[in-house]
C-alpha cells in the first residue's frame, strides 16, 4: 500500500529527532564526538555502499543504504545546526529551490525537448549562478580521478568543446596508445620512473574515460564491473597456480580462457 506524503514527513521527522536525541548531552557518547571531518569517510562509505547495491540490483539492499546515506546528510546538518551555521530545513530548501530553477522547462516557459538539452542548460544556470567563470571551476577535489576525468569531459561538453562521434573518440584513444608505445620504446628500462610516460598513460586513462561518456556508460561503474570480473576469475585459478608452484605464464593464461569460456557458456 502506498504511504502518504505525511507519513514520509512524519518519518523524516522522527529520523531528525533521533538524531538530535544522539548528540544530546545524555545521548550516546561515540556521536557527541563525531564532528563534519571526522564524518567524511562514512559519507563516502556509504555512497560507494549505495552503488554496490544498484549494481546488484538488490532492492532491500538499497532501501537500507539509501537510509544510511540519509542518515550522513542528517548528522552533518545537525551538527552545522548547533555550530548556527544551517539546519536541515535549509537543506531541503536549498535543494527545492535549485531544482526549481534549473529546470525552468518544467517551471516556467522554457523548452527543452531532449536530455541533453536540459544536461546543457543545466551547467549554463549553475555558471550563471556563480556570476561567470568556467564551467570546470566548482570541481570537488575529493572525487576519484577516473570519475573526475567523466566530469571534466561532461563540463566542457556543455561548451561544443567535445568530439562529434564515438568514432573520434576512438581514433584518439588509439593516438595516445601509440604515443605511449613510442615513449616505451624510446625510454626502455627508464620508462617505469619517466613522468613524460606517467603523462602519456594518464592522457590515455583520460581518452577512454570519455569514450565511456560517449558510449553513455559510466567509465566507474565499467572498471568496478571489470575488477569484479578480474577478481571471479582469478579466484577460480589461483588454487591452481599455487598449488603447481612453477606454472609459466603461458600456462596461466591457458587456465585464464578456460575461465573466460565457462563464463561464456
Amino acid at each position: 500500500m502506498a504511504k502518504s506524503k505525511s507519513d514520509a514527513a512524519a518519518a523524516f521527522d522522527r529520523l531528525v529527532e533521533i538524531m538530535s536525541t544522539l548528540r544530546a548531552p545524555d545521548g550516546c557518547p561515540w556521536d557527541r564526538e563525531q564532528d563534519a571531518r571526522s564524518l567524511r569517510p562514512y559519507v563516502l562509505e556509504e555512497a560507494y555502499e549505495v552503488v554496490q547495491a544498484i549494481d546488484d540490483e538488490d532492492a532491500d539492499g538499497l532501501a537500507g543504504e539509501l537510509g544510511d546515506l540519509l542518515l550522513q546528510i542528517v548528522f552533518h546538518s545537525q551538527l552545522a545546526e548547533e555550530k548556527g551555521e544551517f539546519d536541515i530545513e535549509a537543506v531541503i530548501t536549498g535543494i527545492c529551490e535549485k531544482l526549481i530553477r534549473r529546470h525552468p522547462h518544467v517551471f516556467g516557459d522554457s523548452k527543452a525537448e531532449t536530455s541533453r538539452e536540459v544536461r546543457k542548460r543545466w551547467e549554463m544556470l549553475k555558471l550563471e549562478e556563480r556570476g561567470g567563470g568556467s564551467v570546470v571551476d566548482d570541481m570537488p577535489a575529493a572525487l576519484p580521478a577516473l570519475a573526475m576525468a567523466e566530469k571534466l569531459g561532461r563540463r566542457a561538453a556543455q561548451v561544443g568543446f567535445d568530439w562529434r562521434a564515438v568514432t573520434d573518440v576512438l581514433d584518439k584513444v588509439r593516438e595516445e596508445t601509440d604515443e605511449l608505445e613510442l615513449d616505451l620504446r624510446e625510454k626502455g628500462p627508464d620508462a617505469r620512473r619517466d613522468k613524460h610516460v606517467e603523462e602519456e598513460l594518464g592522457d590515455l586513462l583520460f581518452s577512454v574515460s570519455n569514450l565511456a561518456r560517449h558510449l553513455g556508460m559510466s567509465p566507474e561503474v565499467a572498471l568496478r564491473r571489470a575488477n569484479e570480473k578480474f577478481e571471479r576469475r582469478f579466484r577460480a585459478i589461483e588454487p591452481r597456480i599455487v598449488a603447481d608452484g612453477s606454472m609459466q605464464i603461458e600456462q596461466m593464461d591457458e587456465l585464464w580462457e578456460e575461465v573466460k569460456r565457462r563464463d561464456a557458456e
